[in-house]
């Protein structure tokens, strides 16, 4: 076919008009309503904070925004649909590090860019080893010398194998040269009620539920996994002073569907930056043990991405199998 210099002008014009639509349309972004999956149970400190972040976000983005808790698969449900739903931006979920430790043990899939469209990180927390107030054990390196002392007995709380927690402390007993058992627990209170009663000898647990039973009179803690003090908690030694480069935050984090346009996702990204900086926001992220750590998407990607190839490493190193 013979192309007049008339059909490649006119040809031209159709490309380049077509190539605005996608543009015009994630100007007028959004035209109906958002949601926000939560893979964990009403109550928790995911589903508040994804609550919150809804209603400081519905204003400004001038659509209702629904928070919907699918706790299947240990949040792996949620973060499917998003994976899998349309690339416009109107399906988020809030996710957990429980992803990234998920995803380092073989329980999810993650492919980067193909798996999520990154928006930011939300928020962090480190976690905390707490004993009962009457606790004979003193410190962080009392409680290592102790289980240094009784090789496979000395134990704490965990959710499950693969978990977090338990990648935490694996990661303290091989970098303290001891061995301590992980005891899984479904719900936190037979959890609490067997540390209480001396069944078992430390609960490892995030800031978000930790804060709660050391300002209740129960707990006492011995360390934090921050880098440095944890500013909501100055008072509380860090891991990292008796075993340097052991430091953990754990995080909230928000993402949408993969090759969602980077206009929608730097709105969302916006949004969210905005809402964290309100007075109201950062005093119920303390109020709850978090602080607000807001980044660019590039920064939220390569966190995770780090994140599941430390802990690919140690569960390579420690041999640690999940059912």
């Amino acid at each position: 076919m013979i192309v007049t210099r008339r059909h490649a002008l006119a040809l031209t014009a159709s490309m380049a008009a077509g190539a605005t639509l996608p543009a015009r349309a994630q100007s007028d972004w959004p035209q109906r309503s958002l949601r926000i999956l939560i893979g964990t149970t009403p109550g928790g400190s995911p589903d508040i904070i994804g609550r919150m972040l809804a209603d400081k976000m519905t204003g400004p983005l001038g659509q209702s925004i629904t928070v919907e808790n699918n706790t299947g698969g240990g949040g792996g449900i949620a973060a499917g649909i998003v994976s899998n739903a349309p690339p416009d931006g109107y399906t988020m979920t809030l996710l957990t590090a429980g992803f990234a430790s998920g995803a380092a043990v073989g329980k999810f899939k993650f492919d980067g860019d193909n798996t999520f469209g990154f928006v930011t990180m939300v928020c962090s927390y480190p976690f905390v080893y707490l004993v009962p107030k009457d606790s004979p054990i003193k410190s962080f390196a009392d409680m290592l010398a102790r289980a240094k002392a009784n090789p496979g007995k000395f134990s704490y709380v965990i959710t499950s194998l693969g978990a977090v927690y338990h990648l935490i402390g694996t990661w303290v007993g091989m970098k303290a040269g001891v061995d301590m058992v992980p005891v899984p627990y479904r719900g936190s209170s037979a959890a609490v009620a067997d540390v209480l009663a001396g069944r078992v000898d430390v609960m490892l647990e995030p800031a978000t539920s930790a804060f709660a039973r050391i300002h209740s009179g129960q707990f006492r803690v011995l360390a934090v996994t921050s880098p440095a003090r944890y500013p909501l908690m100055p008072e509380a030694p860090t891991v990292a002073e008796t075993l340097p480069g052991v430091q953990y935050m754990s995080w909230l984090g928000m993402a949408t569907a993969p090759r969602t346009p980077r206009p929608i996702v730097d709105r969302l990204n916006k949004e969210i930056h905005r809402a964290l900086a309100l007075p109201d926001v950062q005093q119920k992220l303390k109020e709850a043990g978090n602080i607000g750590t807001p980044t660019t998407p590039e920064a939220m990607h390569k966190q995770i991405e780090d994140e599941i190839a430390h802990w690919k490493q140690l569960v390579e190193a420690n041999n640690i199998q999940v059912n």
